[in-house]
């Protein structure tokens, strides 16, 4: 039967109606342009897309490139893309233009190891950071602004790093790039760090840390670096004469461009490239603007230990008091060194490690406190190191003595009144020879030995010298803060055990010790009983015996008046009762002394509480405190 025509139309629209349902469905009713749901990670990578972090550009440099219809030829021909946008974009605001050739160039130099690319990114993005316009700055709430600062500081890095190797070459030169020519000029005389000369930089962002529980970096403007020193004969300079010559210096590569915009456009941009070292000065002038300098320091500091003859010493210095531990002698006789040159107005802070240690133990309170804005520029670093088998009292004089005769070397007209607010901070054993700078002896250590007195000896002045430094103490007057940590206060049931006893006859004395001994004893019958009835000159680890004669003494001392004390105790089960606290080495009760003006209890903690987060914390606050005092 044939349709009307009204009937086949019907049909006909029907069908279609049909198939677009059918169509409309098969297609999840999805449109052109719509948005889905991103996870936490997919929102975080859109945020934070970068040429630094991934091989995705960002989504402003996206957008230029999406805008002007080369983001598919920049996959096959980046280089004529970027020849193309610094030519110049007839749409495009100058500052979007000079980033997207900031991080375009980065990319590329980065995939493809074409490296001048790495240079005309930092140049780019100086342009981008400093326009000719003031009022073209861009916004410091722009993310563009720091992804600018790292594309610049990357850029210097990575364009100056040589070839082969890990060292960031600073010179002079002409150096080629994809738009023309740099010309950098570069001062020599800021090679020069006292009486040393900084060489083999590397660049500090490609040091990974370990053994450090947090990466400062000091965010800014330049190129962070690490340095190494090289002794310059014939050149002394005071402030530098206990820095070590192994340590390693956070330095920072600044590349000052002239009119960088004009350099552009001619095709030659001229530079000068200045150095900067850490603690020299924090921030800089740049275009009119102060802006802060960018530093690794973390990095200088783990990269000094790397590999240090510090850890492998502190066994050897233990069991050979005779062992030399510094190869310059006449720089470090008094066995104290800085990790930075000496500033006048920065109070010397002292650290004294403990029994089979070394300074390098130090490393995370060092790594916080240089660190720490709040106390950075009004402290210096100060450590002290010594075989730790020797008698406590003997290694005490030689403390003593050594800070005086630094606080002497540098401040010798006694005119900077920094060096009177000093912090000695002892550990362990180190923790008694802390003691032994805050208290008034008098006869207490040298009755042990006889009761003949000291001038009646009949003995060389050599030994008279010896026996004074070693047997009677006066609180140094520029001491104004110890701080105990783990200290044996009146002994340690490791020293008084078989472990301690063990250990004592594996330790050899100097000769420094044994001939004046021997002296004494041939030359005074009381001192000579008293040894023969113990059989041999008492070690370190018989000092801390709780039956010794001298923690018996140095237990007996108080703190003298104007000092601040504070005791810092580590007990590893505190759920025991406390007459059964201790930290595997040392008691409580022994820990513990009266007249101190703090005491922290780090619960669930080991001996080894220099580097406990709750200790440098209570460093931290006694430091600021200390800042106060008058």
């Amino acid at each position: 039967m044939a349709m009307s025509g009204n009937t086949h139309n019907a049909f006909r629209i029907s069908t279609f109606a049909a198939v677009m349902a059918i169509l409309l469905f098969l297609s999840g009713c999805a449109t052109p342009v719509g948005v889905r749901y991103l996870d936490r990670q997919e929102t975080g990578r859109q945020l934070t897309a970068s040429v630094l972090s991934s091989d995705t550009l960002s989504s402003s440099t996206a957008q230029i490139l999406n805008r002007s219809g080369m983001a598919a030829r920049f996959q096959s021909s980046p280089e004529q893309v970027i020849a193309d946008i610094h030519k110049g974009l007839p749409t495009a605001r100058e500052s979007d233009r000079f980033f997207a050739l900031a991080e375009l160039s980065f990319l590329y130099a980065s995939t493809s190891g074409n490296r001048p690319y790495f240079l005309s990114s930092a140049i780019y993005a100086y342009a981008f950071l400093f326009p000719k316009d003031i009022t073209a700055s861009p916004d410091p709430f722009d993310p563009r602004f720091r992804l600018a600062v790292d594309l610049y500081n990357q850029g210097i890095v990575r364009g100056l790093k040589q070839e082969v190797g890990i060292n960031v070459i600073l010179k002079d030169g002409v150096y080629r790039t994809p738009f023309g020519e740099v010309l950098i000029t570069v001062d020599s005389s800021e090679f020069i760090w006292g009486e040393f000369r900084l060489i083999d930089f590397v660049d500090a962002s490609k040091l990974g840390i370990r053994g450090l529980r947090n990466r400062y970096e000091w965010h800014g403007m330049g190129a962070p670096l690490v340095a190494s020193l090289e002794r310059l004969p014939g050149i002394q300079d005071m402030a530098y004469a206990k820095v070590p010559p192994a340590l390693k210096v956070p330095a920072t590569a600044l590349l000052r461009i002239d009119n960088v915009e004009e350099g552009l456009k001619a095709g030659l941009v001229t530079g000068q490239l200045e150095l900067i070292t850490h603690g020299d000065k924090q921030y800089t002038n740049l275009e009119g603007r102060t802006v802060p300098v960018e530093f690794g320091y973390s990095a200088a500091l783990a990269y000094t230990l790397e590999g240090s003859q510090a850890y492998s010493i502190e066994l050897k210095g233990l069991f050979s008091g005779d062992r030399q531990i510094f190869q310059d002698q006449s720089r470090f006789r008094d066995n104290v060194f800085l990790m930075t040159p000496y500033r006048k107005g920065h109070i010397p802070l002292v650290l004294v490690h403990g029994t089979a240690s070394s300074p390098a133990r130090w490393a995370e309170l060092v790594n916080e406190l240089l660190n720490d804005r709040q106390l950075a520029g009004k402290y210096q670093l100060w450590l002290f190191t010594y075989n730790t088998g020797n008698p406590i009292a003997y290694t005490g004089g030689i403390l003593t003595e050594g800070l005086k005769n630094t606080v002497h070397q540098f401040d010798p007209e006694g005119d900077d009144p920094a060096m009177k607010k000093m912090v000695v901070i002892g550990h362990s054993q180190g923790g008694l020879l802390t003691k032994l700078t805050a208290v008034d002896s008098g006869n207490v250590f040298w009755e042990n030995l006889t009761s003949t007195p000291l001038d009646e000896l009949n003995v060389s002045p050599e030994t008279k010298a010896l026996l004074k430094r070693s047997l009677f103490y006066k609180p140094l007057p520029f001491v104004k803060q110890v701080v105990f940590i783990s200290t044996p206060q009146k002994g340690s049931f490791v020293s008084g055990g078989w472990i301690g006893k063990f250990a004592g006859k594996l330790i050899t004395l100097p000769g420094k010790i044994l001939s004046p001994i021997g002296e004494v004893l041939a030359n005074d019958p009381e001192a000579a009983a008293k040894f023969s009835a113990i059989k041999s000159i008492p070690k370190s680890t018989d000092n801390m015996d709780p039956k010794n004669p001298f923690i018996k003494a140095i237990s007996s001392l108080p703190i003298a008046q104007g000092i601040h004390a504070h005791s810092i105790i580590p007990v590893k089960n505190p759920d025991d009762p406390k007459e059964k606290w201790n930290d595997g080495v040392v008691m409580y009760e022994s820990a513990h002394i009266d007249g101190v003006e703090s005491e922290l209890i780090i619960n669930n903690w080991s001996h080894s509480a220099q580097d406990a987060p709750q200790a440098i914390e209570e460093i931290r606050r006694i430091l600021i405190e200390n800042l106060k005092e008058p």
